[in-house]
Parts: structure tokens; sequence; C-alpha cells
């Protein structure tokens, strides 16, 4: 019980000595840059193409950027962009090729507690993802798969530096599921649906 009130007293403290005037706050009209790495990894179970062969596609991080405009002091909307990801796959645990996406994301955000120090936020939107240098292990075949268009879910917490700086944390969850074809054939559906874990600096402007 003793450790818990101390610690409790420090973060008190730590709370209060950090006293943050009321430029550190975010109040309609401010925009926010991000900029910071993402970890894209998809769930577990992609699918089965062609009937027999086991999808898994593996993890891969990227450079993040993400321009946030608040609408009210706790409404923000944000465009979220990154470096392209590039994901190697396997089917049936064999190294099978790889494939690049971009994928753009707007979600609109609440923030619970937009005066700070530390802020926490939920959001959802939608995503699009373009795919696109498929490669598969397979000589002079032709791996192609669609674009997706779907829901993303977010939550983060930030915790301000100063008026303008801010360190945070998110996690995504994004729906990508890409129709794939062989040759021109059908071969089934790559579900992504990834969970996406990012850290960022920010700035308020």
């Amino acid at each position: 019980m003793t450790k818990n009130l101390l610690a409790l007293a420090l973060a008190t403290a730590a709370c209060v000595a950090y006293a943050p005037s009321a430029d550190a706050a975010y109040q309609a009209g401010d925009w926010v840059a991000r900029i910071g790495l993402g970890s894209v990894e998809p769930k577990s179970d992609n699918g089965t193409l062609a009937g027999t062969l086991d999808l898994e596609i593996e993890n891969d991080w990227k450079p993040t950027l993400a321009l946030s405009y608040f609408l009210t002091d706790h409404i923000a909307a944000q465009v979220l962009a990154a470096w392209p990801f590039e994901h190697d796959y396997k089917l049936n645990g064999a190294d099978s090729g790889n494939f690049t996406h971009l994928p753009p994301t707007v979600t609109f955000q609440y923030h619970f507690n937009p005066a700070g120090p530390f802020n926490f936020y939920v959001g959802a939107g939608l995503n699009y993802t373009f795919v696109y240098d498929e490669e598969i292990a397979i000589p002079g075949a032709d791996l192609s798969l669609d674009n997706s268009f779907g829901f993303a879910a977010e939550i983060g917490a930030e915790y301000f530096l100063n008026d303008n700086w801010s360190l945070g944390a998110q996690i995504w969850w994004v729906d990508i599921d890409s129709d794939a074809e062989l040759d021109g054939a059908d071969i089934g559906t790559a579900n992504v649906d990834p969970i996406v874990y990012g850290i960022d600096l920010a700035y308020k402007f």
C-alpha cells in the first residue's frame, strides 16, 4: 500500500510540476503534424489461395507521417500516410514472394484530455490500400492483388513535452482484404487485416 501511495504521489507531483500553459492545449483550428514509425503486423490467418495454399503474410515497419486538424477542442480529422510497406509471404510455409502496399487512412478522433499533459484519444474512419509490385516464386507466372477499401479504428496516447511538442503511441486496426489473381484466374482473397503499432513525435502549429 505504501509503495502504491508513493507511486501515486510521484505521478501527481510530476503532473503538477509540468503545469502546461494554455498554449499547450489543443484547440479548434490547430494543426498537428506527426512523424514516426509504424509496424504493420498482419493477422495470423491470411486466408487460403487456389484452394490448398495457406497464406502467411509477414510483418514490416516503415516511417509514418500524419496531419491532423482540430475541428473542435476535442475532435480532430487526421490523414495518415507512410512510406510503402513491403511484405514477404509464405504459401504452405514456404517463402513464395512479396508485395508492396501504400495504406492512406482518414480518421476522425475524439481527444479526451486535449489540455494535457497526458492526452488519450480514439478514432475511426476509412482506409484505401494501394497494392503493387506483386511477386510470386513461380517462373513466368503473373500475380495480381487488388486494391482494398475498408474500415479503420485507432487508439492513442501522448505526452506534451512543451507548448508545441509531444510524444505519442498508437494502435490501429485496419480492414485490408485483397482479391488475388494468378495469370488472370481468381485464386482467392488475401485477408491482411493488420494491427499497426506506431510511435511518433508531434508538433502543433
